[in-house]
């Protein structure tokens, strides 16, 4: 099988895990920078031009697709589906994962369990949206943030009221969500891929940060997930449409709440946390359907 892992970097862990895993599997695997690609659409013949080359003959695509690129990413893997290629995680699915009030929109319908969230068109009634959530401490989160970037927490009224202005003044859109105590700074990331859970690591933010991301210098360690939590995960997986999927969500006193749900989950954290071969099991969702 022809594997195309369309990412900006073959050298990030998460691409080069990928391609050894499909190698090992006997497959040949090659990354191509989406960016790179010229679009050919033509009736009945849709084409792709990569560095002057056709690309033909390609069975499966697995979108790495970074947020700030995802306008022409989206793009490309749709161009691939035009061509009856199997693509990993679809086009529709990335842009309503993107889309975080979009998703948590899609959540909610499906019935999950969320943080208490608001969003407006730059309300001046910015007391009343910290009211709604519960009150100080809330959380603000850009709707465009990404890896922990663009999330603030106001630990009193006043300097929520003050975020929340400044972020309206800057015309940024953002979404106000409650605090959940009880999470303590942790989270919990469970990688689903096909209809099922084959990983989950509970991620717990530094001292002094309420972030849990790794990026942001959180740790992580291997959990097994409660039935309920299971549920949910494969839940907002199959909600968003997502073959694979990076479900985050806190554990609350009423249950495990969603908090994103990611379309390019990256694969170092998870396989260092569980010591399973993730990328592998990406490799086997590919072969099963192509």
């Amino acid at each position: 099988m022809n594997i195309v892992v369309l990412s900006r970097d073959k050298e990030l862990y998460s691409t080069s895990r990928l391609v050894e895993a499909g190698e090992n599997r006997g497959h040949k695997v090659r990354v191509i920078d989406p960016l790179k690609c010229n679009l050919v659409i033509e009736k009945k013949n849709p084409k792709i031009i990569y560095n002057g080359e056709l690309l033909t003959d390609v069975h499966a695509v697995i979108p790495r697709i970074g947020a700030s690129v995802t306008f022409y990413g989206t793009a490309v893997v749709r161009q691939f589906e035009m061509m009856h290629v199997f693509t990993a995680v679809e086009s529709q699915a990335l842009v309503r994962s993107r889309d975080k009030l979009r998703s948590l929109q899609i959540l909610s319908r499906a019935g999950l369990g969320l943080p208490k969230t608001v969003f407006t068109n730059y309300s001046k009634d910015v007391e009343r949206i910290v009211e709604e959530v519960g009150d100080a401490p809330v959380i603000i989160k850009l709707l465009e943030g990404t890896q922990g970037l663009g999330v603030v927490l106001a630990d009193n009224h006043k300097s929520a009221v003050s975020v929340i202005e400044a972020f309206n003044g800057l015309k940024a859109r953002v979404i106000v969500q409650e605090f959940v105590k009880e999470a303590k700074g942790a989270d919990i990331r469970a990688f689903v891929v096909d209809g099922h859970v084959i990983g989950a690591m509970k991620r717990q933010a530094k001292e002094g940060e309420f972030r849990s991301n790794l990026h942001r210098g959180g740790t992580a360690q291997v959990i097994e997930l409660t039935p309920e939590e299971e549920i949910a995960a494969i839940k907002a997986a199959n909600a968003l449409k997502l073959g694979i999927a990076g479900v985050d969500m806190l554990q609350s006193e009423r249950g495990p709440l969603i908090i994103e749900v990611n379309s390019s989950p990256g694969l170092e954290g998870i396989e260092r946390a569980t010591g399973k071969d993730i990328a592998g099991q990406v490799i086997k969702y590919l072969e099963k359907n192509v």
